[in-house]
């Protein structure tokens, strides 16, 4: 963890309501973050995940394809790349590996990612090129006009916004599910997100942002768990800023990081 960065520990503030879509299912949302001034800076300071590489961000080892939807959407999207607009263009099956992903029952299971080439993901355009660095598939997104949810594989468009789903079971033998919205930590990336050399979710340097999480990932929330739901949400998180929250996050602009007693505090 660098200095910037604040100590994970602190207190948070959730909040769960019924979809408005879905009586039986429960939205179990972390205020905290959705509230917070959180912004991404690609290419605005950013320091990247890998100090030797600031300019490529966080896109340093492929993105994973959630299933066969997202990766035939994202090759449907390649076709419109140029030479000029995707500086490592090639043909489809060479912008892929094959690798694996741990399942939910903690077993390794074959998985399709993009390739990683030199460094970085194949659709990352370095530092240099025409287009700017960047990811080619969310520059042509820009280019036609087009949210870059529509464009990017899952993984990629969902960054910062971790989205989970578990269930709970009730005395009178009922399961209730639950989708949970939480802030995506060093931890949502397993094992080696401790190892990056800087994270942006918990640092100073990327909570600056004008808009709050809920409001500039409109779309990206309303893709996860629908418009109903992502309604009550905005409702929910103007209310909470309205009134002042408990628990505000400690990366904020002014905010104290009230974390465990005695941990060391970033």
């Amino acid at each position: 963890m660098t200095n910037d960065e604040v100590d994970a520990t602190f207190d948070r503030e959730w909040v769960e309501f019924y979809d408005p879509a879905d009586g039986e299912t429960v939205i179990r949302a972390n205020l905290t973050w959705l509230t917070s001034r959180w912004g991404c800076i690609f290419g605005q300071g950013c320091p990247g995940i890998d100090a030797g590489q600031p300019a490529d961000g966080c896109c340093l080892h492929g993105a994973f394809f959630t299933d066969e939807e997202d990766l035939v959407r994202v090759q449907e999207v390649a076709k419109k790349l140029t030479p000029e607009t995707w500086q490592l263009h090639r043909d489809w099956h060479e912008s892929l590996e094959e690798d694996t992903l741990e399942n939910d029952e903690g077993e390794e299971e074959p998985a399709i990612k993009t390739a990683v080439v030199d460094g970085a993901c194949v659709f990352h355009n370095r530092e240099g090129f025409p287009t700017g660095p960047g990811c080619a598939l969310h520059q042509q997104a820009m280019r036609d006009g087009v949210h870059p949810l529509e464009y990017k594989p899952e993984v990629c468009w969902q960054l910062p916004i971790k989205r989970d789903f578990t269930s709970i079971d009730r005395a009178d033998g009922s399961v209730t599910p639950v989708t949970i919205l939480d802030e995506f930590d060093r931890a949502s990336w397993g094992p080696g997100g401790h190892d990056f050399d800087w994270w942006c979710t918990d640092a100073k340097l990327a909570h600056q942002s004008a808009e709050r999480v809920y409001e500039s990932h409109e779309a990206e929330l309303t893709e996860l768990i629908g418009a109903p739901a992502y309604e009550r949400l905005s409702e929910i998180c103007a209310r909470a800023v309205e009134r002042g929250l408990t628990a505000p996050h400690p990366a904020d602009p002014g905010a104290v990081n009230l974390g465990m007693p005695g941990r060391a505090k970033g």
